[in-house]
């Protein structure tokens, strides 16, 4: 059945369709992009300004190593590209694995996946979408980091076009595994990069320790990177076809699953808490393992929280891997040649790695009612939640005593002062990943402060800079060659503060409670003093 003004009438156009759905969204928006950049000129300045800055840093950055010519520093610009390009290459396989990468809404689920419509024309766009931002972050990033390294121009290419086409090929062929509804073919994969990445730092260290011949970083000379540009652009190619050919069979629950995980880190980025995002992240990891067997726990009192965290790391030893990728990192920095910068950019990788140790601090803290359950007091509490992130800290702080100790220097190591400035580096990482992870979230009962995109809460405003700040107050000494028992006090005065918990509305709580108190006691004098009436007896006379 046809129609002259609506052809085929019981068919879909797909291609209508989606216009319509897109009028449907841009119809409820009350102002364009240009509007909205207009209201936020304040923070678009300030992204500018910031680019500037961080535009400026990259090339005094890459102008200073690029005067290095030590082997360290030669060893450096050789290996460090390759291990960045396969980090930015297993991120690529991570995101694709975690959302899609073809993803669609719960009501584009609801409406429209479950109607009589070829999924195929509906999705192909957002597939072409998906490998066009992988090429252009991956390319970025990839140039960034030989940029730093202090490379050429042509090698900034080279490495540029290796990360992006690298990433291009792996994400097109994890939407070829999504419509096959296969996984493990991406771990495997995704593992396979990451051992690449963690050899390709540890032969720069080897090499920077004068433990292996410069002559090594040859054989991984940039030519080599066409050969993973290339690979990138044929797996691309290849793939690209199977996962246009499996978008007409891809199931629903598959596409909107990662749209939901996705919705929901977009609401917590919004409220700029970042520790909400690791939550949803976590929490999407668990559901999808299903159940597991539980165990029993061990020990008493506090020593029954030091165990039990103890237990969940050997039942689940996989941010160990980050750990031990951090421990390398020390080297390569002082390989670089910017040994000054190497506590403050090593405290900001151990934070990052120990923040996977800190699931039972996380909880204690968010959830006030479990906390009062113990029968130990907050400080008690956090301090054998931070028991086992600290033992990793000082297993990290040893095992990077020799790359503060002055191992690239050609002389004596100087165990004393190397463990001081690594034990002092571990501390920076320890306590801005408490302070990140106890993070408060946003007060939207409080007043509000106006900015120019509206109002916003006073702590919204600094969760950026969560942990960086407590890298930066305890490392400064140190990177201004200040002694270090300043370091050392000013991390002691931190754990105090940190452990204690310090919380204004509790302290309110508090107050208005002995007030209360007060109060009943006052009223409760005043009816015993004067409050009562008087017997009178009256007599006869």
């Amino acid at each position: 059945m046809s129609d002259e003004r609506f052809g085929a009438i019981g068919e879909v156009d797909e291609k209508q369709l989606r216009l319509l759905v897109r009028d449907w969204r841009r119809g409820r928006a009350d102002r364009n992009l240009l509007q909205a950049m207009q209201d936020a000129y304040v923070m678009v300045f300030a992204l500018v300004l910031i680019g500037a800055m961080v535009i400026s840093s990259i090339m005094q950055a890459q102008h200073s190593v690029a005067g290095c010519s030590a082997e360290s520093c030669l060893a450096a610009r050789g290996l460090l590209p390759w291990a960045a390009v396969a980090g930015f290459l297993a991120m690529a396989l991570v995101a694709a694995r975690m959302f899609g990468p073809v993803v669609a809404s719960a009501a584009e689920g609801f409406w429209i996946m479950d109607g009589n419509v070829d999924r195929r024309r509906v999705l192909a766009g957002r597939l072409v979408a998906s490998v066009i931002v992988a090429l252009v972050l991956g390319a970025g990033l990839g140039a960034l980091v030989a940029a730093l390294v202090g490379s050429g121009a042509a090698e900034i290419l080279t490495w540029g076009l290796a990360s992006g086409l690298g990433c291009f090929g792996l994400v097109a062929f994890a939407a070829a595994e999504q419509g096959a509804e296969r996984r493990w073919v991406i771990t495997a994969l995704l593992w396979l990069i990451g051992i690449i990445a963690f050899a390709a730092l540890l032969v720069l260290v080897a090499i920077s320790a004068k433990m292996a011949p410069v002559g090594l970083v040859a054989a991984l000379s940039v030519d080599f990177a066409w050969v993973v540009a290339g690979g990138g652009l044929l797996l691309g190619l290849v793939s690209v076809v199977p996962a246009w050919l499996r978008l007409r069979h891809m199931r629903r629950q598959r596409l909107t699953a990662g749209s939901s995980l996705l919705a929901g880190m977009q609401g917590a980025a919004f409220a700029l808490d970042f520790a909400l995002v690791r939550d949803i992240l976590v929490d999407d990891q668990a559901r999808r393992r299903g159940h597991v067997r539980p165990t029993r726990g061990s020990g008493s009192g506090v020593w029954a929280i030091v165990l039990r965290d103890l237990q969940r790391l050997w039942r689940a030893p996989r941010p160990l891997v980050f750990w031990l990728v951090s421990m390398a990192v020390p080297y390569a920095v002082h390989a670089l040649g910017i040994e000054v910068l190497n506590p403050s950019i090593s405290a900001l990788v151990l934070m990052t790695a120990l923040i996977g140790f800190c699931n039972t601090l996380r909880v204690l803290t968010r959830t006030k009612g479990l906390q009062r359950c113990f029968p130990f007091s907050p400080g008690e509490v956090r301090q054998a939640a931070m028991a086992v992130p600290a033992l990793l800290a000082l297993l990290w702080a040893a095992a990077a005593t020799p790359a503060f100790g002055g191992v690239f220097d050609g002389g004596e190591l100087d165990l004393v002062a190397g463990f001081s400035t690594s034990l002092i580096t571990a501390l920076g990482g320890l306590l801005a990943a408490f302070r990140w992870v106890c993070a408060k979230p946003p007060n939207y009962g409080g007043p509000m402060v106006s900015v120019g995109i509206g109002a916003m809460p006073p702590g919204m405003m600094f969760s950026f800079i969560r942990g960086v700040d407590i890298v930066a107050l305890i490392t400064l000494p140190l990177v201004l060659g200040w002694p270090s028992w300043i370091s050392l006090v000013i991390a002691t005065i931190t754990w105090l503060v940190l452990r204690s918990g310090f919380d204004q509305q509790a302290l309110m709580d508090e107050r208005e409670e002995q007030q209360r108190l007060l109060a009943e006691q006052r009223s409760g004098r005043s009816g015993r003093g004067g409050g009562g009436q008087k017997v009178r007896v009256q007599r006869k006379r």
